[in-house]
């Protein structure tokens, strides 16, 4: 062993042995009375300790609330020499580095002691019917708190003691983030030691049956928060496939034909900002997002004849073209929950005049999302680089959006798109990676698909 080790040995075996020491010299006849209530609490005690839970580095138990009542409900001695048994009985059952064993042990026959002590301070022990001058489940209520920081202190230690870090450091991380709970303990404890003195050793009995059907219920809830997260993780990851299967297809459309998805990506953001500015909700925005980058999935069945074609496309290869909603909405509807969005993919060709495609749809029969990209598409086929025409000027673009408004696009869509362009700069910059995987959102279209929804 290292110098240090033998330094830890050496104060652990002092502390150990000051603590049984004091604990002999305090023992009393009448502090071992009645027999039943030592041995209820010690049962108590041990088997809340025997099932403790192990959950992400925390250990989980209602011992602590048993040894409490044997400081206040005993006193010193007896409430040492159980934590003591507690101790010893743990080393067998879940045996750890010895210097963690010997460490717990200490801790289990020191803090009770002091917690005794203390009670024996405040208050002489209770006997049942009888009243004190300072109310007992006050006492026991402050001795929980002190002796669980102390508890909390000596195991700190020893972690500290090899290097790792400090009390306040680990009161801060840890001990805050448990203390609701630690109150809440404490304040049954109080609640006990009140029935104690009315009702006498069947207060104890009753804690008993309590506390075990709560920590049978403790463990049950925890396993079904483990259960729920294990089945939130595979949900995630049925998510990351099925979404991941349609932004592959995006960068495989991407490689191929990157005008185009490029393009979607544009669609995408325009329409989320117009849906922001038209006071939809942020589902709806996302919804109306989304929609935008797969708008153009359809094209993928285009031969590269017609994708990457750069001249006027003949009658024939038109009607081809005309397929893309529907073949696109086909796609997106094969992943759960996102029937909304082939919704508005399958109309973002309709016409308000009823002239568009597939269905011809009209006015208000098609969905808003719909006319929000019709507006946010014919902005960027005319102001980007496209395979048949020209761009055009950003002002040019709107003119033309104003002449067809009433016709082929929504009158209030595109009243808020141009607001949009001239008020709030938005643009897409076609050449810019990171302008099109931040529309993509891989991520967060992933955590997104993985929320419980709701079933109309």
């Amino acid at each position: 062993m290292t110098r240090r080790q033998w330094l830890i040995l050496g104060a652990q075996i002092v502390v150990l042995l000051s603590t049984t020491t004091v604990a002999v010299l305090s023992s009393r006849a009448s502090d071992w009375q009645p027999v039943e209530l030592v041995c209820l609490l010690f049962f108590l005690t041990l088997g809340s300790d025997l099932v403790t839970m192990d959950w992400r580095g925390f250990r989980i138990s209602g011992a602590f609330l048993g040894f409490v009542l044997c400081m206040a409900l005993l006193g010193p001695a007896p409430a040492c020499a159980i934590g003591a048994a507690v101790g010893l009985v743990d080393m067998v059952v879940a045996p750890r580095r010895w210097d963690k064993s010997l460490n717990t042990l200490v801790a289990l026959a020191t803090f009770p002691l002091v917690g005794g002590l203390l009670v024996n301070l405040l208050y002489n022990s209770p006997t049942p019917g009888s009243q004190g001058t300072i109310a007992f489940p006050v006492v026991v209520l402050f001795v929980f708190m002190v002796t669980n920081v102390l508890n909390f202190a000596m195991v700190v230690a020893l972690d500290w003691a090899h290097g790792g870090q400090n009390l306040w450091q680990a009161f801060r991380s840890l001990y805050l983030s448990v203390l609701p709970v630690e109150v809440a303990m404490a304040l049954l404890a109080a609640s006990i030691a009140f029935v104690y003195e009315r009702v006498g050793v069947g207060a104890v009995g009753l804690l008993a049956v309590v506390l075990f059907i709560c920590q049978y219920l403790l463990r049950a809830g925890i396993q079904a928060y483990d259960r729920g997260e294990e089945l939130k993780n595979r949900t995630r990851e049925l998510a990351s496939l099925q979404v991941g299967l349609i932004s592959t297809i995006l960068q495989t459309l991407s490689m191929r034909d990157a005008m185009t998805a490029r393009h979607s990506a544009a669609v995408a953001r325009y329409s989320r900002e117009v849906a922001r500015l038209l006071g939809l909700s942020e589902r709806e925005q996302d919804l109306i997002h989304t929609a935008g980058l797969f708008h153009d999935i359809g094209k993928f069945i285009f031969p590269d004849s017609i994708l990457i074609a750069d001249r006027k496309l003949t009658a024939e290869e038109w009607e081809i073209v005309k397929l893309h909603p529907e073949q696109g909405a086909k796609l997106v509807r094969r992943i759960e929950g996102y029937g909304p969005v082939a919704d508005i993919v399958l109309s973002h060709h309709e016409k308000i005049d009823g002239t568009g495609y597939p269905y011809g749809l009209s006015g208000e029969h098609i969905p808003l999302g719909s006319r929000i990209l019709a507006a946010a598409d014919t902005y960027d086929v005319m102001t980007s680089r496209d395979s048949y025409r020209s761009p055009v000027s950003s002002a040019d673009a709107l003119a033309e959006l104003r002449r067809v408004a009433g016709t082929q696009l929504d009158p209030l869509v595109v009243d808020v798109f141009v607001e949009m362009i001239e008020n709030h700069g938005v643009a897409f910059r076609h050449a810019d990676e990171a302008d099109f995987e931040h529309e993509l959102a891989f991520d967060r279209r992933v955590a997104d698909y993985a929320r419980p929804r709701v079933t109309a």
